[in-house]
C-alpha cells in the first residue's frame, strides 16, 4: 500500500480564522478529513502533519526518505524563503506535489516565486482546500 505525506508550514494551523476573506473558513481539520477520506478512496496510507518549526518540516522530510510514495506539501510562507526545504526534498527524491490554498500568483509580488515549483512534479494553487484532493490523486497515480 502507498504512503503519501501531506507536511503543511507555518500558519496554516490558523486556518478557518487567519484571513477568511485569503483563504476561506475551513479549518486545517477539514483539510485533513479531505485528504484522509480521499487516501482511503485511492486505498493509501496518509501521514498528515502540520508544524510552525522550519528544523522540524526539514526533520519530516527527510523521514519520508525509504517510507514514502510522494510527498504533497503546503509549505506556505516558506515556499518563497526556504532553500534548505527545497534541499531537503530534492535530497529525498520523492515525487513532489506543491499546493497552495490561494492564487499565489494573484497575490503580492513577494509570493511568485517558489523554491520547490522547479523541482515539483506539479503545482497546485488556487482551488482552495480541493488542491490537496487532486494532489493526492495525481501522487497515488505515479
Amino acid at each position: 500500500m502507498k504512503t503519501i505525506y501531506v507536511l503543511n508550514g507555518p500558519n496554516l494551523n490558523l486556518l478557518g480564522t487567519r484571513e477568511p476573506e485569503t483563504y476561506g473558513t475551513d479549518t486545517l481539520a477539514t483539510i485533513e478529513q479531505l485528504c484522509r477520506s480521499t487516501a482511503a478512496e485511492l486505498e493509501c496510507r496518509l501521514e498528515f502533519r502540520q508544524t510552525n518549526h522550519e528544523g522540524e518540516m526539514i526533520d519530516w522530510i527527510q523521514q519520508t526518505r525509504g517510507k514514502a510514495h510522494a510527498l504533497v506539501i503546503n509549505p506556505a510562507a516558506w515556499t518563497h524563503t526556504s532553500v534548505a526545504i527545497r534541499d531537503a526534498v530534492t535530497a529525498v527524491a520523492l515525487p513532489l506535489f506543491e499546493v497552495h490554498i490561494t492564487n499565489v500568483h494573484k497575490r503580492e509580488p513577494f509570493r511568485h516565486h517558489s523554491y520547490l515549483s522547479d523541482v515539483a512534479n506539479g503545482v497546485i494553487c488556487g482551488f482552495g482546500i480541493q488542491g490537496y484532493r487532486y494532489a493526492l490523486m495525481q501522487a497515488a497515480r505515479l
